[in-house]
Formats: structure tokens, C-alpha cells, sequence
């Protein structure tokens, strides 16, 4: 079983000679001059010796993702640390997470790197030996705030084979304890620094012991296997309609992949997140059919739209179950006849069963691993058409245009419609040419610049009312088969219907404010700012 330790740490190197050389394990400078620190108690050395684990060409690297083997100390095994964004805090934030010593990878551990590696094996690269002196800094009240680790480190390449290097360097870790206030740890880090700093120490210039090993002992006679990120090509805004594209794509390829070890631990709005990005990425190829061969994108569309399906099967369930015990929650008690609230519980419970296990299933099938492998060629080589070259405005412009047409024909069909099934299906379909539209004017907008994000706030209001509609739609199918269900029981269904029907009103003012909305939606002077 894998174990989670959330870390926030900064690191610094001293110099080869001058004050900061005289920093080392017996001689730390007063560390109590640190705002709430009052004692500094030294907790021992240890020899500590890991092994790191990535492919041929680096893949985890690249991204700053590291995978060890460690004996030595109390946490001896295996580590996997995922990078976490924390834009308020200053250092590195990431996610170590913890197996058994074993002799190979463990598959706990590997499978979170696999949106990364692919069919690529993992293979011993780097050993570093450390002998680490650590340091708790306590409080008033002996309560820990944070752990100072002064390592002296050697470093040896281990691939390619024939072309081993070895370094060597001291370096300063600070990390804060765990339980220390966000707020607070930020305070301490920058007092403790100010400390080392002032003995002479800095800032280190490698983010990892991992990436400063590579790049001290990168072999002389052979460049380094560039990581693949680069092979691919950086993202950048160009004036092409080819580059404004392959922007978005490449965007949204990244976020699949990032998210993919999110969505393995079940953290909080991962599945909704990746389930967006296949969404984008799927409307990309579509709406930018003149930019990217449909002979090579429409393959992927479809298997898109499976991983869709399957980040779907669990997540929309569980928006249905929580939209319907907040509506059942607003309901009198007096109006809650029979056992509602339990026989809400046992269905929402039944049509979820199963629905995690499916989606890891699918996210360690083959057919997952195969879309990410087409979804990297395509980025090694992207199929652009003719008008990729030319200059990213009008291109661009002409494809949200399109799906704007599209958008307007499929509103007014909808509004067309007598009320009923048919129209709620028309809607529907309405919904989706929204979101296409909004899709498609967020990756024109490095393009078009305030135009094009003005379009994609009106379209996203044009779609989440539509959404709501069809949310209803759904919320009330589900409504009659618990009504259903309870009758067959014996039990009353009067509170279920009394729930239908206040969905029913909720859709039907969802249908009388769209014609206001849509006309201040399609206003021409909208569009024209997108030609302009």
C-alpha cells in the first residue's frame, strides 16, 4: 500500500570557498535568529542511498517527476514525487509518494507514471549516495516546525552504459514539518533563509539533487537523449493559424497527460478536469479541420470521445446524485413521504458500483496507452493542411465563424420545436455546438485577441444555460425510475414527483430565457469584431 507526504522544501548550495564553504553539518549558523525557532536540536547523520529510475530519454525528468529506490533512514523504499502547483508558496510543493522496498518498480507506483513513460521501461539512471545531518527546529513548546538537512552528496551516472561520471556537492534542504500552517510556513522558510543566506549561502540553481546529478555528470563524448517535451516542440503564440492550433492542442495533450496520475488517486476534480481537456482537444480537431488533416485527427476524435465516455461513467452519476439530495434536502419534512432519503442512498450507490474500477481498467488498457502514443506522434509530426501557414487571424476567425453557423442553426431549431422530448433533444444539441463554439474561440484567442475571449464568455453563458436545461432533462429520467422503484415497493412516490415537478419548472424558465439571451448572444456587431 503506497502512503502520501505532502512536501514544502527550498534548497541551497555553498560555495566551494568563502563563508558559505564553512557551513556543514557541525556548523550551521544560528538558526534560532529565525522568528519562532527556539531550539535547533541535531537529530543525527544518516547514509542514505537511492537510486533513480526514468527512461532512455528522460521523460519523468522532463517533466520534473523523480522515482527512487532508497535504503537508508526511516523512509527506506520506494519514492515516487509529483510536482503540485501552488502559486501563494515559494519553493518546491510536491506529493512524495511511498512503497515497500521491492526489487523492481512497484506497479502502485509506476502506473501513476504512465501517461509519461508509455510503452518506454523504466531503467536504473542515476545513483546518489548522501550522507545527511539532520536538524529539527522546534518551538517554544518543543512543537516542530521544520527539518534542515545538510547533505553531502556523490553522484554517479549509471546510463549509458560505458559513459559513467561521477559529482560531488553539499547542499542545504529546509522543509517545513507536517502541520505547519501555509501561511506560517511561508514566514519561517523566508526568515530561515535570510540566515543561510547571510552565512553565505544561495538559492540552489537545480530544482532536484536529480536534475543537478544529470547535469553534472551528462556524458562528454555523446549529447543527452533530449527529453521528448523539447522533440515536440515548444509552445509558443506564433503567427501562423498552424501555431495558434497546435498551441491549443498541445495544451490540452499536456493536461491529459498531468492529470492522468490525479485521476489514479481519486483527487478531487481530476476526472472532471481530464474529462474537459479530451473534450477540448476533441472539438480542436473539429473545429480546425483546414488547419489538421481530418484523415489523422477523426481517428483520435473517436478515441477522444471513449476516454470521455469512460472519465464520465462514475463523475456524471455523481453530479446527478448530488444535484438531486440537495433539491430533496429544500424539501418540508412534511412533504418527505416514505424513505426517500435511503432509497436516494441505494441507488446512487448501485448505478456508481463498479464505475472506478472500470475507468483504472481503462486508464491500463491498451487502447489508452495506443491514444497516447498517436496523440504524441501527431505532436512529432502534425498533419497540417495548407492554410496552417498562412496568417492566424482570418484562419482562425473562419473556423469560430463556422461553428457559430452551426450554433445559430441549431438554436432556432430548438426554439422551433413544440415543448416536449424533441425539444429537449434539440436543446441538447444546441448545448454541444455551444460548447464547440466556446472551445474553438479559446484557442483562437491568442489570435484575436479580446474579441475572440468576449466570445467565449457569452457562448459559455449561452452553454451553461443550456446545460442547466439539460441536467433537468436528466434529473427528472431519474426521478421516474425512482418513482417507479418506490411504487413497485409499496411505497409512496408523492416526494418524487413533487422533485419532478420543480425540475420541470426549472427547465421550462431555462426555456423562456434563452431567446433573450441568444439575442444579445448573436448580435452581428460580435462577430464582426472578430473579422476586424
Amino acid at each position: 500500500m503506497a502512503d502520501t507526504v505532502r512536501e514544502i522544501e527550498r534548497k541551497y548550495e555553498t560555495a566551494a570557498t568563502g563563508a558559505a564553504a564553512g557551513i556543514d553539518a557541525d556548523r550551521l549558523p544560528d538558526l534560532t535568529r529565525a522568528g519562532r525557532v527556539a531550539t535547533v536540536a541535531e537529530r543525527g547523520t544518516r547514509a542514505l542511498d537511492a537510486v533513480y529510475y526514468d527512461t532512455a530519454d528522460q521523460r519523468l525528468a522532463a517533466d520534473g517527476i523523480t522515482l527512487r529506490r532508497r535504503t537508508g533512514g526511516p523512509d527506506a523504499g520506494w519514492h515516487l514525487k509529483l510536482p503540485v502547483a501552488l502559486p501563494e508558496v515559494t519553493g518546491a510543493v510536491r506529493d512524495e509518494i511511498r512503497a515497500p522496498l521491492s526489487d523492481a518498480p512497484p506497479r502502485e507506483l509506476t502506473a501513476l507514471v504512465r501517461s509519461r513513460t508509455r510503452d518506454a521501461p523504466l531503467v536504473p539512471l542515476v545513483r546518489l549516495r548522501t550522507r545527511r545531518t539532520v536538524h529539527a527546529l522546534e518551538d517554544a513548546a518543543g512543537h516542530p516546525l521544520a527539518e534542515v538537512a545538510v547533505d553531502d552528496v556523490r553522484a554517479r551516472r549509471l546510463r549509458p552504459e560505458g559513459a559513467a561520471r561521477t559529482a560531488r556537492w553539499r547542499e542545504i534542504e529546509v522543509e517545513l514539518a507536517p502541520g505547519t500552517g501555509r501561511g506560517a510556513g511561508q514566514k519561517l522558510l523566508d526568515e530561515v533563509e535570510r540566515v543561510l543566506i547571510g552565512a553565505g549561502a544561495r538559492p540552489a540553481a537545480a530544482p532536484s539533487k536529480l536534475a543537478r546529478a544529470l547535469a553534472e555528470t551528462a556524458p562528454q563524448t555523446a549529447p543527452e537523449a533530449a527529453p521528448e517535451t523539447a522533440r515536440e516542440g515548444a509552445a509558443r503564440p506564433g503567427r501562423t493559424a498552424g501555431d495558434v492550433v497546435l498551441r491549443y492542442v498541445r495544451a490540452q495533450v499536456r493536461a491529459i497527460v498531468e492529470l492522468d496520475p490525479a485521476v489514479r488517486r481519486d483527487l478531487p476534480d481530476a476526472v472532471h478536469q481530464m474529462r474537459v481537456a479530451t473534450r477540448r482537444l476533441r472539438s480542436a480537431f473539429r473545429s480546425y479541420a483546414k488547419v489538421l488533416d481530418r484523415a489523422a485527427t477523426d481517428p483520435l476524435g473517436v478515441e477522444l470521445k471513449w476516454l470521455a465516455t469512460e472519465l464520465g461513467a462514475g463523475r456524471d452519476q455523481e453530479v446527478l446524485a448530488d444535484r438531486l439530495t440537495s433539491a430533496l434536502a429544500e424539501v418540508p419534512r412534511t412533504l418527505r413521504l416514505g424513505p426517500v432519503s435511503a432509497r436516494l442512498r441505494s441507488w446512487s450507490a448501485r448505478r456508481r458500483a463498479g464505475a472506478r474500477e472500470r475507468l483504472l481498467a481503462a486508464l491500463d488498457g491498451p487502447r489508452y496507452l495506443a491514444l497516447l502514443e498517436n496523440l504524441h506522434a501527431l505532436l512529432g509530426a502534425p498533419p497540417l493542411r495548407r492554410p496552417a501557414a498562412r496568417p492566424a487571424p482570418p484562419v482562425v476567425a473562419g473556423a469560430v465563424l463556422r461553428d457559430y453557423e452551426r450554433l445559430a442553426h441549431r438554436i432556432e431549431a430548438a426554439l422551433d420545436t413544440p415543448a416536449g422530448p424533441a425539444r429537449d433533444e434539440a436543446l441538447h444539441s444546441a448545448r454541444k455546438a455551444a460548447k464547440r463554439i466556446r472551445y474553438a474561440a479559446e484557442a483562437a484567442s491568442p489570435a484575436l485577441g479580446r474579441p475572440a475571449r468576449a466570445f467565449v464568455r457569452r457562448t459559455k453563458q449561452v452553454q451553461q444555460l443550456l446545460g442547466d436545461h439539460q441536467d433537468s432533462v436528466v434529473a427528472r429520467a431519474a426521478l421516474r425510475e425512482l418513482a417507479t422503484q418506490a411504487r413497485r415497493a409499496g411505497e409512496s412516490g408523492f416526494t418524487f414527483g413533487l422533485l419532478y415537478g420543480r425540475e420541470e419548472a426549472l427547465a421550462a424558465r431555462s426555456e423562456r430565457e434563452l431567446p433573450d439571451l441568444w439575442a444579445k448572444v448573436s448580435r452581428p456587431r460580435h462577430r464582426a469584431a472578430l473579422r476586424a
